[in-house]
């Protein structure tokens, strides 16, 4: 009874937040802080509270938000997910990709894979972002995926695996086959 008093209590905070946040923003972070308190499991308070921090240019209250979230709910993906996002606002790439892995080490998810990809590929770790991307196939991420993998195993120097993930990549993308040369050459330059 008292898990679902309190979530109807969190529901309330966030509608009233939702009812103020244009005119009085700052009370509606107040609504939301007050329905993060009072929320039984993750979920919406969070994720508007760090939404509207960033509205706001409280890019930091935002990764305060997104870190009180791991500590009330570490077994959850997207409490991890929320921190590598709210990471990347304040430009803490290394943090972010280690909530990116937490999230990956919790449940295999495409958004968490791709994201984890990217930022290996940034630090110039291309065997790594690979890996990731591979993942994120694996998972359920498309030709978009294996796109992002084929660049970086071509950029990490392994040509036949590129080539491969490549001729996969046009076997799912309309006249992939027709497109597969412009892709290769496309591959080249980058």
């Amino acid at each position: 009874m008292w898990k679902r008093l309190r979530a109807a209590l969190a529901r309330f905070a966030v509608r009233r937040a939702a009812a103020c946040q244009r005119h009085a923003p700052q009370r509606a972070a107040a609504w939301l802080r007050l329905a993060c308190s009072w929320t039984p499991g993750f979920g919406e308070p969070y994720v508007a509270l760090v939404h509207l921090s960033r509205a706001l240019q409280d890019r930091w209250g935002a990764l305060a938000t997104a870190q009180e979230a791991t500590q009330r709910f570490p077994e959850n993906p997207d409490a991890w997910m929320l921190l590598g996002d709210a990471s990347q606002m304040v430009f803490r790439q290394r943090e972010a990709l280690g909530a990116y892995e937490q999230a990956l080490a919790l449940e295999e998810r495409v958004d968490a894979a791709m994201a984890a990809g990217e930022l290996y590929r940034r630090a110039g770790h291309h065997a790594d972002a690979a890996a990731r991307f591979a993942r994120a196939y694996a998972a359920g991420g498309g030709p978009e995926a294996l796109w992002q993998n084929a660049q970086a195993l071509f950029a990490a120097g392994d040509h036949d695996a590129a080539e491969q993930t490549l001729t996969l990549w046009a076997t799912l993308v309309p006249d992939g086959m027709e497109k597969l040369k412009e892709a290769r050459a496309q591959l080249g330059k980058e």
